[in-house]
């Protein structure tokens, strides 16, 4: 019991920091989520929704680079207070247009980009904050106890916004994101000392030479540099994936909105059993190796139950196959980059790090909305239903994201089986700073 209360006591200022930012997050969550609804009942186009995530990924990627530069140089605390209270002002911009009936999708684009650029000039600060805040011995309970959040966040989002949507409309889901801002605002306000002492050394140093220093760190280290380009083509598989679901379960037989949130719930539910896994799973004896079979192990599962079930229990299994795994990848990856890269260096590196490991995202979720719209719906249109790909993935709308899904499975392997054989990710096998 000691040993708890210890444990508890060293990583308070973390369990607060993660918690109240855990609420908020389930709040934008379920604001985003409610959205991608409206946007496709509003337009039934599966590219003009997948150009939400576009307008809100392309800041992030574009700017990344600098803002973890500029991220190093300020004060992490009110960067981060800074660029919530900017985000949440968006939040009240779509209260306001909902409310006075003239919320238009451009609205949406134009509002998800302040978001995203706000958002790359958070996460490196956020990241770092983590590091003084969190003994270095906790590392690897971190990744499982971040990922646990996410789960939650994936379980409550779909049931908690689909109720508040039917009881109360949108304009209620809204008000319940700024409800949850203000708590993690409070919290970090108040509520949470972030130590800045050890960045005065870099406090003059110019930025276009505070950037290049993280991009000169991932040319020495090419294992990262690897381990980065592994994930960057992993998330356009993703991203093209996570465009083409609400097309999918929203229009295809057997589907629905109701299905679309049972999916992402059960999504949440299957992330939740993973974090509590890599939560209390000791280090093991290769990061790189389960990182790559974690990967491949996903993609080789849930794209098939995607493309080839046809009632929501198979779609439900493969997101649970799908899914249980991520975690603890994701905790073996965050354990591998914050062993390694110096501190000083945490804010630049992870900056570079999302400019080339999430420039894909913006690329994919653009492609998967093309394909499934000028492609894959067009083709499966023009089959006989008594034809091979008919019986294989259906027929009507829908059906040619099941194709999409299907060849999605066979990048992923190809991407995993790829990555798998790079010399330089084994590399990183030979010890951490």
């Amino acid at each position: 019991m000691k040993k708890y209360k210890n444990t508890l006591k060293e990583m308070k200022p973390f369990l607060l920091l993660w918690s109240t930012q855990a609420f908020s997050g389930l709040g934008s969550s379920m604001t985003s989520y409610g959205l991608v609804i409206w946007s496709y009942t509003q337009q039934g186009s599966a590219l003009m929704t997948a150009l939400l995530m576009v307008s809100s990924y392309a800041p992030y990627v574009l700017l990344s680079v600098f803002a973890g530069a500029l991220s190093d140089k300020w004060n992490k605390k009110k960067t981060m207070l800074v660029c919530d209270t900017i985000a949440a002002a968006t939040t009240v911009a779509v209260l306001v247009l909902l409310k006075n009936g003239a919320l238009e999708i451009w609205h949406l684009y134009l509002l998800n980009a302040v978001n995203g650029l706000m958002n790359t000039v958070q996460q490196p600060a956020s990241e770092v904050a983590t590091t003084r805040v969190l003994p270095k011995k906790y590392y690897q309970r971190v990744g499982g106890l971040r990922y646990l959040s996410s789960s939650f966040s994936s379980i409550l989002t779909p049931v908690i916004a689909t109720a508040v949507l039917g009881l109360a409309g949108m304009e209620a889901v809204v008000a319940f994101d700024l409800v949850t801002f203000v708590v993690a605002f409070l919290t970090l306000a108040f509520g949470i000392r972030i130590p800045e002492s050890r960045e005065k050394e870099e406090g003059q140093e110019k930025l276009l030479a505070s950037a290049r220093k993280g991009i000169g760190y991932l040319k020495r280290e090419r294992g990262i540099f690897d381990l980065i380009l592994f994930l960057a083509a992993i998330n356009l598989v993703a991203s093209v994936y996570n465009a083409a679901l609400p097309a999918m379960l929203l229009s295809r037989e057997g589907g629905s909105e109701k299905v679309l949130g049972l999916v992402n719930a059960v999504t949440g539910i299957a992330t939740l059993a993973g974090s509590i896994l890599a939560s209390f799973a000791g280090e093991p004896k290769s990061r790189v190796r389960v990182i790559c079979n974690c990967l491949l192990f996903s993609m080789s599962t849930e794209n098939f139950m995607l493309a080839l079930g046809k009632t929501p229990l198979l779609w439900c299994i493969g997101a649970i196959l799908g899914w249980i795994a991520i975690p603890l990848m994701n905790t073996n990856l965050d354990a591998i980059l914050r062993l390694r890269v110096p501190e000083q260096m945490q804010g630049r590196v992870y900056s570079v790090r999302n400019s080339l490991q999430f420039f894909t995202i913006p690329i994919g979720y653009f492609l998967g909305g093309l394909l499934v719209d000028q492609v894959f719906e067009p083709i499966m249109a023009m089959q006989d239903k008594t034809g091979i790909l008919a019986k294989a993935f259906g027929s009507g709308k829908g059906s040619g994201a099941a194709f999409l899904f299907f060849a999605l499975a066979f990048a992923g392997i190809g991407v995993c089986l790829y990555f798998r054989r790079d010399r330089h990710l084994w590399e990183l096998e030979k010890g951490a700073r």
